[in-house]
């Protein structure tokens, strides 16, 4: 068989009588590659992979039909293999993927504070089944997490009577492996509650993750630091949309979740504000009122929010400045003085922003109580 193969290669290749040329073939180093360049590529390809390679859904790789094959007979076979691999990634591209918060332990580093010593670990929220660009972290030790797994049994005792919590040990708080263990095992205790719908919306679980960045950047407003106040707003305003805090305060504008996150909002207008970032304060002016605008029926009752006034002089100020149209929010304005608001003597967004408390929600009793006593 071989004998006859190489016969018929010789009678394809040469014609009978025809002296065979003896120059060298002029072969480029384009077309045909040295073996090692080829193995280089491939082992550097095989490390972009990861070793593995997998198609979801029937796949013409996985087909033993000569007709399909790109290597069958067929000269179709390969156009035919590209269709079905295009049908093939079409159909991943409008599967709708399940989306999910994942909680991530990036970093943990021993941090020693004159006579204490503690673990830092930092945690980043990632949402996956998409890519996601923008990311959302914080900084926590295991004392603050011991805090809100001891709030979460007070106001949520049937849902945590069967969670466990890693104990602290006597010794060895502070090798490898210890804050390796410890690392995985926050991980799950975050995605455990969070699975849970009950735990998911309580604000001690919510407040845990955004609160303390809220107040920080409320400290450095307060001294008129706003440059720096940027960076824990915007990382509180990205932990509260992974956290789906933004379809509670839509919800429930007067709930504490809502005022949070209208506060982040109005903050984050105030410091752009006075960064002279228009802009930037214009896009978080305009959003804060979206989940603001009042119905039809609300506004000839003069049921809105209290800030409604304010946010909208400021945001027509801002367009103005801008160039852009603010002709939707000066109507909606023009409405609220003819249904007979006193639209004058409204109080500035940074005065609210200063004087607000933000407090957790277990405390907002005794918060109540001090403001009462104060006033």
């Amino acid at each position: 068989m071989a004998s006859k193969l190489m016969d018929r290669l010789r009678r394809t290749l040469f014609k009978e009588g025809e002296v065979v040329s003896k120059e060298p073939i002029d072969v480029t180093e384009e077309r045909f590659p040295e073996s090692s360049e080829l193995e280089d590529d491939t082992e550097c390809l095989s490390e972009r992979l990861g070793g593995t390679l997998c198609f979801d859904g029937e796949s013409a790789l996985e087909s033993e039909d000569p007709d399909t094959s790109p290597v069958g007979p067929s000269p179709g076979g390969s156009s035919l293999l590209t269709r079905q691999l295009q049908d093939s990634w079409r159909s991943l591209r409008f599967r709708s993927v399940p989306q999910k918060l994942v909680f991530e332990v990036t970093d943990a580093s021993v941090v020693q504070e004159s006579s204490s010593k503690y673990v830092l670990y930092t945690i980043h929220l990632i949402q996956s089944g998409m890519f996601d660009e923008i990311p959302a972290a914080i900084t926590r030790r295991y004392t603050d997490f011991k805090r809100l797994h001891s709030c979460l049994r007070r106001r949520h005792r049937d849902n945590m009577e069967r969670v466990g919590f890693p104990r602290k040990k006597l010794r060895k708080n502070f090798v490898a492996e210890t804050i390796a263990k410890r690392s995985r095992a926050f991980e799950q205790y975050l995605t455990h509650m969070h699975s849970l719908a009950e735990l998911r919306r309580s604000p001690t679980f919510l407040e845990f993750f955004y609160l303390g960045d809220l107040q920080a950047g409320q400290m450095l407003m307060r001294v008129g630091r706003y440059q720096e106040a940027l960076g824990p707003l915007l990382n509180g305003l990205r932990l509260q949309e992974k956290l789906g805090c933004e379809e509670q305060g839509k919800q429930q504008p007067h709930h504490q979740q809502g005022t949070h996150w209208l506060f982040t909002l109005l903050a984050l207008v105030t410091c752009f504000q006075e960064l002279e970032q228009l802009g930037e304060a214009q896009e978080h002016c305009d959003r804060a009122l979206r989940d603001l605008a009042p119905s039809p029926e609300a506004l000839q009752q003069h049921h809105f929010h209290p800030l409604l006034i304010p946010l909208l002089q400021t945001n027509v100020r801002l367009s103005w400045k801008i160039s852009k149209d603010k002709r939707q929010w000066e109507v909606l304005l023009q409405e609220i003085q003819d249904s007979g608001a006193d639209t004058g003597n409204q109080p500035s967004l940074k005065e609210y922003l200063i004087k607000e408390t933000l407090v957790e929600s277990e405390g907002d009793t005794k918060a109540k109580l001090k403001r009462e006593k104060a006033t």
